[in-house]
C-alpha cells in the first residue's frame, strides 16, 4: 500500500481549514478547565470506554460492558506540558487545541477497545492507528470542587500515525485543531510532524514509566514466564527504543460535550453543558449561548 505523506496530509487539511472564515476560537470551558486540572495534586481522572463482548460471554446478552479506570491527562494535544527533563525534540508551536490526551500500552484493553467500538474495526483492536470509539471522561477537582466530565471519540495513535492507516484519525484530530496567534513557524506544514508529537510525549515519562513498556502483557498470567526482554522494573532511557516504542500509545479524546458542575457553594451549585456544534452551529437548548463553534447553557445541578 502506498503511504501518504504526512506533511503533504497536514498542508492539504491546512489548506481547506483556511478556508474558513476565520480560526476557530478556543472552547470557551478550555481555560477554566485547565487552570482546575492544573491546580490538581495529580491530573488524575477516570476513563470510560465500552468493552465488546460475544454474546455468549454477556450476562445480559448485551453486545458490550462498560469498562472504567484510573488515568493521568498528559494535557492538551498539541500543547504538551513543559519539562526541562524531557530530552525529546519538540514540535514549533504552531498549533493548539481543545483535546485532552493520555497514554496508554497498546497491549491494554482499553486501547483495542476505543477502535473495536468505532462501528469501523478493522479487527486489529488498539495495534494500529485508529480508533473513533465514544468515551467518557471525569475529573474531579478538589480545591475548586468542581466535576469535569468530557464525552466524545478518542483516537489511538502508534508509530504508524503518519501511514494510511492513520488518515482518519488525523483528519479527525486536525479538523479540531488551530493555528496559534502569531505563528509564523512551519506555516507550509512541514516542521509540524505527527510522529515527533508522539515521540515528545514518550519523553515526556520518566525513564522508570518508558520502561513500563517493556513490561509484561498486562493481564497475562504472572506464572508464563516473560520473553523478548520483556520485565518489571525496567528503566528506558532510548526513546526510539523498539519494545518500548511497539507499544506505546498516545490516546487522543476529541469532546462532543463537556459537563462542568461547581459545587463550590453548597448553597447554590451550579451546572453548566457545553456541546460542540461546529463551524455553523445553532443554539439548541433554552438559554442556550453560542460561543465559537459550542454552545454553552447552564442547568439545574
Amino acid at each position: 500500500m502506498t503511504t501518504r505523506p504526512a506533511s503533504r496530509f497536514l498542508t492539504s487539511l491546512t489548506s481547506k481549514m483556511s478556508t474558513r472564515q476565520s480560526q476557530p476560537a478556543p472552547a470557551p470551558w478550555r481555560e477554566p478547565f485547565l487552570k482546575h486540572i492544573t491546580s490538581m495534586a495529580q491530573p488524575t481522572f477516570v476513563l470510560a470506554t465500552l468493552h465488546p463482548v460475544p454474546t455468549s460471554e454477556s450476562p445480559s446478552s448485551l453486545p458490550v460492558v462498560p469498562r472504567a479506570r484510573t488515568c493521568i491527562c498528559r494535557g492538551l494535544w498539541a500543547d504538551l506540558p513543559a519539562n526541562d527533563r524531557n530530552p525529546a525534540p519538540r514540535n514549533p508551536p504552531a498549533w493548539e487545541s481543545d483535546l485532552p490526551v493520555l497514554t496508554t500500552d497498546a497491549r491494554m484493553e482499553k486501547a483495542a477497545e476505543v477502535v473495536d467500538t468505532a462501528g469501523l474495526a478493522t479487527g486489529s483492536g488498539g495495534g494500529a492507528t485508529g480508533g473513533g470509539g465514544p468515551v467518557e471522561a471525569v475529573w474531579w477537582a478538589e480545591n475548586p470542587a468542581t466535576q469535569w466530565r468530557v464525552r466524545g471519540a478518542a483516537w489511538v495513535l502508534g508509530p504508524d500515525v503518519e501511514g494510511d492507516e492513520g488518515a482518519r484519525a488525523r483528519e479527525a484530530i486536525l479538523a479540531r485543531m488551530r493555528r496559534r496567534k502569531g505563528d509564523t513557524a512551519g506555516q507550509d506544514g512541514e516542521e509540524w510532524g505527527w510522529k515527533r508529537e508522539l515521540t515528545a510525549h514518550f519523553g515526556n515519562l520518566s525513564p522508570v514509566m518508558r520502561g513500563t513498556f517493556r513490561a509484561p502483557p498486562p493481564g497475562s498470567p504472572v506464572a508464563i514466564p516473560p520473553e523478548g526482554g520483556l520485565g518489571q522494573g525496567q528503566e528506558v532511557d532510548d526513546l526510539e527504543d523498539e519494545v518500548a516504542r511497539s507499544s506505546f500509545r498516545v490516546v487522543v479524546i476529541v469532546p462532543t460535550e463537556v459537563d462542568q458542575v461547581d459545587l463550590s457553594d453548597q448553597l447554590r451549585p451550579r451546572r453548566w453543558l457545553y456541546t460542540y456544534r461546529g463551524p455553523s452551529g445553532q443554539s439548541k437548548q433554552p438559554g442556550g449561548e453560542v460561543i465559537g463553534e459550542w454552545e454553552k447553557v447552564e442547568v439545574w445541578p
